[in-house]
């Protein structure tokens, strides 16, 4: 019998296959799991099975949503004139959770990327256009992650938004709170020079 045969080493597998989650993560969580009662693993199970069926993007902005419009699309109270640009749907809890913002999301879902394939026809550009054409916003945020994939994404939008007559925005990068310069790579420092502001008593 091969260790594949054994279904703790197939569930250690499966958790390897989720987004940084390595191989002693993956045992961890497995051993967990599998050290649950009967109704704890039971439920985890439907919710995430409930979670896929009734799952689905947003027709508006391409977040997740179990109803369309999404909660974000469809709240009276949110800014009209401002889209926030996102790579993912789980960008938008991030956003959300520093409570500052309050305009509209537009989903990507991904960036440019050549290397896997992922043009500009792969993202959901042609949707963004079509909403800022129809809307009324006065600002755009790009908020792609500073990694090479996200700033050439930023890029590509800034190229193809350009003609419009909206204020364009990116999110200041730099070195993050509580962190050490020693720490911190040359384009962290770099940014965080670029974006500095000046200090007002």
């Amino acid at each position: 019998m091969s260790e594949q045969d054994f279904p703790l080493d197939r569930l250690v597998e499966e958790l390897k296959k989720l987004p940084s989650i390595g191989a002693k993560t993956a045992q961890r969580i497995a051993f967990y799991l599998i050290g649950l009662p009967q109704e704890g693993t039971k439920n985890l199970a439907e919710a995430i099975k409930d979670a896929k069926k009734s799952t689905f993007y947003c027709s508006t902005c391409y977040s997740m949503t179990h109803v369309d419009p999404c909660q974000y699309c469809s709240d009276p109270d949110r800014n009209d004139k401002i889209l926030c640009v996102v790579e993912e749907p789980f960008n938008i809890s991030s956003i959300e959770k520093t409570g500052i913002y309050s305009g509209r999301y537009h989903v990507l879902l991904g960036t440019l990327s050549p290397l896997k394939g992922v043009g500009p026809d792969e993202l959901k550009t042609e949707k963004l256009v079509k909403r800022i054409k129809e809307g009324n916003f006065e600002e755009i945020i790009i908020a792609t992650n500073p990694t090479v994939e996200g700033e050439s994404t930023a890029h590509y939008l800034a190229k193809i938004l350009k003609d419009f007559n909206i204020k364009l925005t990116r999110l200041a990068m730099g070195l993050p709170v509580g962190s050490d310069i020693d720490y911190a790579d040359q384009v962290t420092i770099k940014k965080a020079i670029e974006g500095r502001t000046e200090i007002k008593e």
